[in-house]
């Protein structure tokens, strides 16, 4: 604690604060802080791939679909209200049922092919690559993603433009 000893009179007001004790507070609080805080935030360890960009290998059996908001207007902005998507199998546009329709018959005459389920491998395989307009809502992509899980693909994967200056565009 600190004193006040001076040569003014006993009666005098003291103009000097007294902040030991304020500081003696706020270590307490800090410290406490600093032990609850790391209790408060679960976290769950996780190792995350460092991802580079690499080019896709398209197979001659991979499904290409393009989804974009449907467009009203013809300004090549779609409407804030419009919830229409359209789908397109490589050029051909299709509807929900279509889309479902052709990858069951896809994955049908893979099965011929092949000889069966048996000889089902990860190289023969094919995979659904979609590319999605930048405007195009969520739900519509969702929808496509859905669509084809259930028509029976397993690896679904997202083409998109590389960033500008990424090292692989140098490479090609």
């Amino acid at each position: 604690m600190a004193m006040s000893v001076g040569d003014k009179g006993e009666d005098a007001p003291m103009s000097d604060i007294n902040t030991t004790p304020l500081v003696d507070i706020m270590l307490v609080l800090l410290i406490i802080f600093l032990i609850t805080v790391p209790v408060v935030l679960e976290t769950v360890n996780l190792k995350l791939p460092d991802v580079v960009f690499e080019p896709t290998t398209t197979k001659p059996e991979n499904v290409l679909l393009s989804v974009r908001s449907a467009d009203t207007d013809g300004d090549g902005e779609p409407n804030a209200d419009s919830s229409a998507c359209e789908v397109y199998w490589g050029q051909t546009p299709v509807d929900s049922r279509e889309l479902l329709k052709k990858g069951q018959d896809k994955l049908e005459q893979l099965l011929e092919d092949i000889g069966g389920p048996q000889n089902i491998t990860e190289e023969n395989f094919p995979e659904v690559h979609i590319r999605g307009d930048i405007n195009t809502p969520y739900q519509c992509i969702g929808g496509v993603i859905y669509t084809m899980q259930y028509a029976g693909f397993q690896k679904i994967g997202f083409i998109s433009e590389p960033a500008p200056g990424s090292g692989t565009l140098g490479r090609l």
